[in-house]
């Protein structure tokens, strides 16, 4: 059964690979390893909280952190924080361990780390947990409308 992710990829008519495994633990490390793929290649998907009450996604190498005064920064907001678990499931419709970019429940403003893009393919969940679409970097940008900024640490 294809996930709401997937679907969101075929109406774009995006090309992409799907991966299923255990999903024994969250996280994009387990991820990665899971499915063989690298870390600095699998994404990361971050629920951030901005001043002035909205809510973003942030996509994050997996080997990487995301600097929230950074991204405050960029973005032009006195602060920016994590979203507790029940928001961060409640904006996306999707459960930790299984939040996609694609087809989330309320529209959201993207971030990507601009890393990213220097990738020719990228792992990121496709909307469950044990499902993951491997597709460019760009096709993300374009189908969810993404800002790529440099808002990431090692």
């Amino acid at each position: 059964m294809p996930t709401r992710g997937a679907r969101f990829l075929r109406e774009q008519g995006i090309a992409f690979e799907l991966h299923r495994y255990e999903h024994a633990k969250k996280g994009a490390a387990y991820a990665s390893q899971a499915i063989g793929f690298s870390l600095e290649r699998t994404v990361k998907m971050l629920v951030v909280e901005l001043s002035g009450n909205e809510d973003i996604l942030v996509l994050m190498p997996g080997n990487a952190d995301l600097d929230l005064k950074k991204l405050a920064k960029e973005l032009s907001v006195k602060r920016a924080s994590m979203a507790d678990q029940h928001t961060a499931e409640r904006v996306t419709g999707y459960l930790i361990g299984g939040i996609s970019p694609f087809g989330t429940k309320k529209t959201m403003r993207v971030v990507v780390e601009e890393g990213l893009l220097g990738h020719d393919k990228v792992a990121v969940n496709a909307g469950a947990r044990g499902v993951m679409a491997v597709l460019s970097p760009h096709d993300i940008v374009q189908s969810v409308n993404a800002v790529p900024l440099a808002v990431g640490t090692q």
